[in-house]
């Protein structure tokens, strides 16, 4: 009996996304560290054998060089996908992101485009230490001009790519680690195609609001189901785009339930857990909580590792200290 699982896991799925796209727009051109030979987490596995070195480009050890070749590329009239490996390398590229690839549509007053996607995977990697495990999306939304994306499930990372790649502006594409091999339940993989600013509801309920995104997104999910067998009804929103992040989706969900916390695998001081909390608190005057990670580096030992995650059972009781603050007169 074949029990070979057919579904795409969250890198094949964003794999077949390219290649689609490179094969009906001949500007989409991949470049970086390790692409030739499928990328580290086999995310371009196939495309240099079928669209060749030239597209596919495999380059040197130097983020500023990658990212740059990337920057010129896009002004030049070209798409291109930018591989950093992982979002903690990009650190070496900072400048090329921020001040050339994010400014000069500004500067330049329309006349000169960048549409390139930097794929950053970010978050925690297990047994990866504290220079390869690191979120870092609040650096970003912070930067006018980025746009930041950040998929949870295989479906999104394929639509989502494929949107980053069409939109026409740079954007910061942060696919989780510790995704790469997971597979959509039927229910996920079903679902309209994810688009652009559009956060999703992936869990509807009526006691409170937990929105999250990326790897944690399955954590708020995990831990809305254990509050259900406490009588809680949470609602879970996926934002799915950090930024422009879907201010609309959320504070209907969290006008209506009265009680909002946002989860997130970063550092939560000064996170951008902070701004959603602080925008429904402004907008509503509901109650509000984060549940991040502390401010400490991602340990190499998993008992030091685990102080930086932020599992569900945290998220459950964060969200019942929301609700009973509540509760109080």
């Amino acid at each position: 009996m074949n029990t070979r699982d057919e579904r795409p896991t969250y890198a094949d799925a964003a794999c077949a996304a390219l290649g689609d796209a490179m094969a009906h727009d001949e500007r989409i051109v991949v470049v970086g560290e390790d692409v030739g030979r499928g990328g580290i987490f086999a995310q371009y596995r196939g495309l240099q054998q079928r669209f060749g070195a030239a597209r596919v480009i495999d380059a040197p050890i130097s983020e500023a060089t990658i990212m740059g070749a990337g920057v010129g590329m896009a002004l030049a009239g070209c798409r291109p996908v930018v591989e950093m490996r992982v979002v903690d390398f990009a650190l070496c590229a900072i400048d090329e992101v921020v001040n050339q690839a994010a400014k000069c549509r500004y500067m330049f007053g329309g006349q000169g485009r960048v549409p390139l996607v930097a794929r950053l995977p970010g978050g925690i990697w297990s047994a990866s230490a504290a220079q390869h495990s690191q979120s870092l999306e609040a650096w970003f939304v912070h930067v006018p001009g980025l746009l930041v994306v950040a998929p949870s499930t295989a479906a999104d990372n394929a639509a989502l790519l494929r949107a980053a790649i069409d939109c026409g502006d740079p954007v910061v594409y942060l696919e989780h680690k510790e995704l790469w091999g997971q597979r959509d339940a039927p229910e996920v993989a079903a679902a309209p195609p994810a688009r652009l600013g559009q956060a999703r509801v992936r869990r509807s309920g009526g006691d409170l609001t937990i929105v999250s995104w990326s790897r944690q997104l399955h954590w708020a999910l995990e831990a809305a189901a254990q509050l259900a067998t406490e009588g809680i009804d949470a609602e879970v929103i996926d934002l799915v785009t950090l930024w422009p992040w879907d201010r609309d989706t959320v504070l209907e969900s969290a006008g209506r339930t009265g009680a909002l916390l946002v989860t997130h695998e970063a550092v939560q001081i000064a996170g951008l857990g902070a701004e959603i909390v602080a925008c429904a608190a402004e907008a509503l005057g509901c109650r509000v909580m984060r549940a991040g990670a502390p401010r400490i580096p991602v340990g190499y030992a998993p008992t030091l590792e685990e102080q930086a995650r932020v599992r569900p059972a945290a998220i459950a009781a964060a969200a019942r200290r929301l609700l009973d603050r509540r509760k109080r007169p």
